[in-house]
């Protein structure tokens, strides 16, 4: 008997033949795929969050029940008192309206500017505009440590330091992330909207204010909580460029804190801390599905 006749024997017998599996059988595989990924991602999620809800319980703690058991969870019993003491212990609301209004500035100042930036790299040919944009963009990754110094003579030249101009200003100006996402929006828009706007006699300047920054209100959203964050939590600059209370930011302000009271009470400086990272963490709730959606938009998503 030949290969060939034994295979056909072989083939033809239908208790030899491979078992086919059903439509059920993936459907089934997919189902516990997605469960074991959900799973995860909700282990994953209340590893992140578990260090934030337990500094909010232990600031709403006593001082004996820290002292006597300190690893508790659940406070016993519950008080805002240390939220009292630690707005009075230091000028926290003064630290407030230093931080509001250098974050207001700044995402304002960097919209535009970012904005304006992002659809020139987009939109204006010239010579080296590839190369510019690949050396502006490579300034991310230098550290900000290593800039400190030079940045640091820089305001001192401009008269600058231990004045809020140091903060908001290169905010303002320099945002190589900032540039290309807004580049990425410019990127995803029709170039017929620019080319009507060009037929009916629209210059640059008409065709971005009217045409492109409309069109930019995603990407823009997403931006302004960006950096925001950055902007209200930023702490080495400040430290550095900063010296009067009076004009301290918050994070400035609850490093100072820290260091009168972390050895005294840790549930007052949980208090401060949870007074300083609350509205960061609840415009980052907000808009977090912007975020989301606009760099999907933008082509950041994977797509």
């Amino acid at each position: 008997m030949t290969a060939a006749d034994i295979e056909t024997t072989l083939v033809g017998r239908p208790d030899l033949e491979r078992p086919r599996r059903g439509p059920a059988a993936g459907r089934s595989r997919r189902a516990v795929g997605r469960v074991a990924i959900h799973v995860a991602l909700v282990v994953a999620g209340l590893a992140m969050v578990f260090p934030f809800l337990w500094m909010l319980l232990t600031s709403f703690k006593t001082l004996p029940q820290l002292l006597q058991d300190p690893l508790s969870f659940w406070p016993d019993p519950w008080t805002i008192d240390k939220y009292v003491d630690a707005w009075n212990a230091v000028p926290f609301g003064q630290a407030y309206l230093n931080s509001i209004y250098i974050c207001v500035l700044a995402v304002v100042g960097t919209l535009v500017t970012a904005a304006m930036a992002g659809y020139a790299f987009a939109r204006i040919r010239f010579r080296g505009s590839r190369v510019l944009f690949i050396l502006f963009l490579a300034t991310q990754m230098i550290p900000k440590q290593v800039t400190l110094i030079p940045f640091y003579l820089l305001m001192a030249k401009f008269g600058w330091v231990d004045s809020h101009l140091s903060l908001i200003v290169p905010a303002m100006l320099v945002n190589p992330f900032a540039v290309f996402l807004m580049r990425q929006f410019v990127l995803s828009l029709p170039k017929e909207l620019e080319e009507a706007a060009l037929v009916d006699g629209a210059g640059r300047w008409r065709t971005f204010w009217s045409i492109i920054l409309p069109n930019l209100k995603p990407g823009l959203g997403a931006l302004s909580i960006i950096v925001a964050l950055d902007v209200w939590n930023s702490f080495l600059f400040p430290l550095v460029l900063l010296n009067s209370p009076d004009l301290f930011t918050v994070p400035l302000l609850l490093a100072s804190f820290r260091g009168q009271f972390g050895s005294v009470d840790y549930g007052l400086v949980m208090a401060a801390s949870a007074l300083a990272t609350i509205p960061m963490l609840v415009a980052f709730v907000i808009g977090q599905r912007r975020i989301l959606n606009s760099m999907a938009a933008s082509g950041l998503g994977g797509r």
